[in-house]
């Protein structure tokens, strides 16, 4: 059977356009899952800022963050000192995920308040068309995610996470746990989101997530138990996503990771591009 990776569309150029509408959908993921959180009783809000939202879901959350920011201008000073004064007022810091084709000057506006550069992230993708298959790899059976096993998939998948690989450059990142449970239980029930299991010789070992809208497949929340690793795990959950997407009608698939990751690795051997980046530009709590 045909592998994921072994699809030959051509190349995808990672030009403004195409940043954009990833853009759009990252800011649309975020909204969602905050919007879930709220829905869960958490002090969850977004606020629009110049084509993107800044989203607050707790002070240690990895949703509170500035997402989709300049593809709708350059924010103004007023914006800015709103969103930094509503996410002071409840202890967070601002970060700011800024792509490196978002308009001109943001940069240097948010380095003049106080901002500073604290890491980067890749935006990768992939077209996807209806004949996308997954094969069975040995001893490895990845299957949808139900309610029954929320508990499972929140285990592994936050595990996983405190686990990192340590390939690549070290994240700009470090979440308490009982933060990240809190964040990904409410994420797992936004809308559009699907969970995948993946069982290793009948034992849980990895966990992922794929986001289907506006025809992009936003592949999320992957993670390998450091057991079973280096054995065709993430694989195994990447191409299940990508053929699930695909089915779906998704025409573009994307993922982000740390520069130079195991994870990046991984995704270009299915046949992902690097189409641009992301500064991590970050103002500390007051």
């Amino acid at each position: 059977m045909p592998r994921a990776g072994r699809h030959n569309g051509g190349m995808l150029f990672g030009g403004t356009e195409l940043a954009r509408r990833i853009e759009r959908a990252e800011r649309g993921l975020v909204e969602e899952c905050t919007a879930a959180l709220r829905a869960a009783g958490s002090d969850a809000f977004v606020i629009p800022v110049a084509g993107g939202v800044a989203a607050f879901s707790g002070a240690d959350s990895p949703l509170t963050k500035v997402v989709g920011l300049g593809f709708g201008g350059v924010p103004r000073e007023e914006e800015l000192e709103r969103v930094e004064a509503e996410l002071g007022a409840r202890g967070a810091a601002v970060q700011v995920e800024l792509a490196t084709l978002a308009e001109g000057g943001i940069a240097e506006r948010l380095t003049a308040r106080g901002y500073a550069l604290v890491g980067f992230e890749n935006v990768l993708g992939r077209r996807l068309d209806r004949a996308e298959r997954w094969g069975e790899r040995a001893g490895i059976a990845v299957e949808r995610s139900g309610d029954g096993e929320l508990e499972t998939w929140l285990d592994v998948v936050v595990s996983a996470f405190a686990a990192p690989d340590g390939q690549g450059v070290a994240s700009h990142e470090d979440f308490p746990r009982a933060a990240l449970e809190r964040v990904i239980r409410g994420m797992a029930s936004a809308r559009g989101l699907v969970r995948f299991l993946a069982r290793r010789a009948g034992e849980p070992a990895g966990g992922a997530s794929v986001r289907i809208a506006e025809g992009i497949a936003q592949l999320c929340g992957a993670g390998t138990l450091p057991a079973h690793r280096r054995r065709g795990v993430q694989a195994a959950l990447l191409e299940r996503r990508l053929a699930e997407a695909a089915r779906a009608g998704c025409e573009l698939a994307v993922v982000t990771t740390l520069p130079g990751s195991k994870s990046q690795e991984n995704v270009q051997k299915q046949g992902f591009e690097l189409l641009y980046a992301r500064a991590i530009l970050r103002r500390a709590a007051p």
